[in-house]
């Protein structure tokens, strides 16, 4: 259960499930438009209405149209969940895109596509209806789908078949249609599946209508937590034509499908559904009644107009006095919404900032093994756990405390574990910092001695740094200005020779030197300055046998290596792997080293007999050594700032919103998620961190200084009842009716005759 992922469709079902409970309040306390409505419609349905409740297929007590919508909802959310759990991973290996630049564009999409439900719930409410807009924008969702899936075959442009697409630019291009049309897709049928589950059902139907939104809830979770489990697993299959290597386009294609089921299974249903004609939306006139205050507040801005108690009333020359008072209720709300950004801009950041550092740790857990975007499907396991027992034993407990922890109070506190979150996600960071290699900066060259020899050896820069390597051993690398650097003298003994070497500056070489038949010394450009990429392993092999030899290792053929020169590296997934030599008379056959995830290594070949391989290892990268597991604590926390941030943030905006305004507030919420992804974007390109627990520790600093206003804004908050006020507004509007029309004793209204 990914609360904030699907915060928007559990605010809706919350919307829609006390739909006729709100109703019948209203009723109560004197709603005439609302029993005149009511009167009207059976006055002209008759026996009509009764006919099309028979009419309906049902099944249970519910329509069947339902099971339609709920189907369709399990495959959308799978298919956008799947999607976006591999994407950032996506711009890293297979687009080639930095850290920066693959956070960037991530919430870039995840921005977008919580600003789109307000396109589409206006599109629907004022001119297509749900059922059209559903169909409508569900096919640009499925081509967009389609789209990025294509967009991830490399053999697309991939002309010279090396598995690298010779044309990157397309696949960047097709990836960002296929984005922008997923995003327009996904917000715009957002607002609109659960209101058109909830049309389906009839007035009397309230309790099926309930259970509904609970299985439409259980189906967006499902959907969200199997995807996120399953893509990243069919990502790390290898596939391709023409060289194998991680499988994108399956990881996208398969989504692609749900989504193409999703919309299929929803047009067989079609004449199944109820379908509501569009009524107009509230968003517009709200929108209308305040840029028309405004613009009435700045026409009469002189001091010859007497003042209004609100900047809101200068609209009552043109609306009611009950809109202008709900929308103020509204405003109220919306007003402790503006710090609420800062919390999504951290906790989005579990598919990006959290995804990536997962990649430089270990993901062994036994006998499981962990890909770094799986670890993402620890929040919706934890919600499942973590959501009862805060409702049933944190808050009661807390209430047996006489502790008033208000709905506000709350929020805070969750506000202010989502930043400790991050502070322990830094303290992450520092320990899996101090295992990762450091690569040479600009103007700097690396260089790592090899001793092949049968004694030891002085190796002597012109820099007049010296390095002492024993037989068969290496030294770590050694940093030096490239600039300074011109030869090297290698001596063994009493016997030296001096070379001059090409070295490349950013780039880390090795010094492979021996004395076995006489003293040599050979440069090689390593060409590793960056950590392998998806936790793979880099393996090159050299020969230390006087004969040239043929080297295969789990099935890839490194060719032939002839004595003293070294193969390419080449990537290998973890474990232990076969490998077979062969010499120009005899085969012989080994097993490796286990190798975890993000090391690189230098096999040296230093026997090979019918009944013996020997192999030496150097280790080039150290390996992965932090677990995965140790990024646990930051999720629980996270996932515990969620369950007392997002619901009771959702249950406070449903409570304090005029019965017919709640569509604004959801709109609202939406608009948060967006603009916390923006903050992400804001902080990503303008910040000049280098340092990745640094970053972490500015997000927790921005969002604890974020929860102290807040705290602030809702110490001075005063929670209403909007049922009872809006009680006390149609009551006045009864009466100011009955003062315009009075009534004659036979109880019927006076008719003025024209003067003309």
């Amino acid at each position: 259960m990914v609360i904030k992922g699907v915060a928007e469709e559990k605010l809706t079902c919350w919307l829609l499930k006390d739909a006729s409970r709100t109703s019948r309040k209203l009723k109560g306390v004197g709603n005439m438009e609302w029993v005149a409505r009511r009167k009207v419609w059976i006055a002209v349905q008759g026996k009509k209405g009764k006919e099309f409740r028979k009419s309906v297929p049902g099944c249970f007590g519910y329509p069947v149209s339902i099971f339609f919508i709920v189907i369709n909802e399990f495959c959308e959310r799978f298919s956008y969940y799947g999607m976006r759990a591999v994407l950032v991973l996506y711009f890293k290996y297979f687009l080639h895109w930095d850290d920066d630049l693959s956070t960037s564009i991530y919430h870039t999409f995840v921005a977008l596509c919580y600003l789109t439900p307000i396109l589409g719930a206006l599109i629907a409410d004022s001119y297509l209806g749900k059922f059209m807009t559903i169909i409508s924008l569900s096919i640009v969702y499925t081509v967009g789908q389609a789209v990025l899936s294509i967009g991830s075959i490399s053999e697309l442009t991939d002309g010279d078949r090396n598995g690298v697409p010779d044309n990157m630019n397309v696949h960047i291009s097709l990836s960002m249609v296929g984005l922008v049309l997923i995003a327009l897709g996904t917000g715009g049928i957002k607002p609109c599946v659960a209101a058109f589950g909830g049309d389906q059902f009839e007035d009397h139907q309230e309790k099926q209508r309930n259970r509904f939104f609970s299985i439409f809830y259980l189906a967006i979770n499902a959907g969200s937590l199997i995807s996120t489990i399953v893509t990243p697993i069919l990502r790390g299959e290898v596939c391709g034509f023409h060289v194998k290597q991680q499988c994108y386009p399956l990881a996208f294609g398969v989504p692609a499908m749900l989504m193409a089921i999703a919309l299929i299974v929803f047009v067989i249903g079609c004449g199944m559904y109820k379908k509501v004609k569009p009524q107009g939306n509230v968003m517009v006139e709200v929108g209308k009644c305040i840029a028309f205050s405004i613009r009435n507040r700045f026409r009469y801005r002189s001091k010859a107009y007497p003042k209004r108690e609100h900047w809101l009333d200068w609209a009552r020359e043109k609306y009611t006095k009950r809109l202008i008072t709900e929308i103020k209720m509204v405003l109220r709300v919306l007003f402790l919404y503006i710090p609420l950004p800062m919390f999504w801009a951290l906790f989005d950041q579990q598919g990006s900032r959290w995804t990536l550092q997962a990649t430089t740790m270990d993901g062994d857990f036994g006998s499981v093994q962990i890909q770094p975007d799986q670890m993402q499907t620890i929040n919706p396991i934890l919600i499942v756990i973590m959501v009862p027992v805060v409702d049933m034993a944190v808050y009661p407990l807390i209430n047996k405390c006489h502790i008033n922890f208000t709905p506000l109070r709350k929020m805070a506190v969750g506000m202010f574990l989502a930043a400790l979150a991050f502070i322990v996600a830094a303290l992450v960071q520092l320990k899996v910092d101090a295992t990762l290699p450091t690569f040479p900066e600009p103007g700097q060259s690396q260089i790592k001695v090899l001793n092949l020899g049968d004694s030891n050896a002085t190796i002597s820069f012109n820099t007049g740094k010296t390095l002492h390597v024993p037989s068969l051993g290496s030294t770590i690398y050694e940093k030096f200005n490239t600039a300074d650097l011109h030869d090297v003298s290698v001596t063994y003994d009493t016997t030296a020779i001096r070379k001059e070497f090409t070295f490349v500056e950013k780039q880390r070489h090795t010094l492979e030197i021996t004395n076995v038949v006489e003293i040599q010394a050979e440069l090689l450009e390593d060409g590793l300055t960056v950590k392998p990429e998806q936790g793979n392993n880099k393996i090159r092999f050299i020969n230390n046998l006087h004969s040239t030899i043929n080297i295969t290792m789990d099935g890839f053929n490194f060719g032939e290596v002839t004595y003293f020169s070294a193969s390419n590296y080449s990537s290998f997934k973890r474990g232990a792997k076969k490998i077979t030599i062969d010499t120009d008379n005899q085969t012989c056959e080994g097993q490796t080293m286990t190798f975890g995830y993000g090391s690189a290594y230098t096999i040296i070949v230093e026997g090979c007999n019918s009944t013996d391989l020997r192999i030496r290892y150097f280790e080039d990268i150290q390996a992965n050594t932090v677990s995965m597991a140790w990024q646990i604590p930051q999720y629980f926390i996270l996932t515990c700032a969620e369950v007392v941030f997002s619901v009771t943030g959702l249950s406070f905006s449903y409570d304090q919103a005029p019965s017919n305004m709640k569509s604004v507030l959801q709109a609202g919420w939406l608009l948060t998620v967006a603009v916390g992804n923006i903050i992400v974007l804001i902080v990503a390109g303008a910040t000049t961190i280098t340092q990745q627990w640094a970053e972490y520790v500015l997000f927790a600093g921005l969002l604890l200084a974020v929860t102290i206003i807040f705290a602030i804004m809702a110490y001075f908050y005063t929670y209403v009842d909007p049922a009872e006020i809006e009680a006390q507004l149609i009551e006045e509007e009864k009466k100011e009716n009955e003062k315009k029309e009075p009534i004659h004793e036979n109880g019927t209204v006076p008719v003025v005759q024209s003067q003309l």
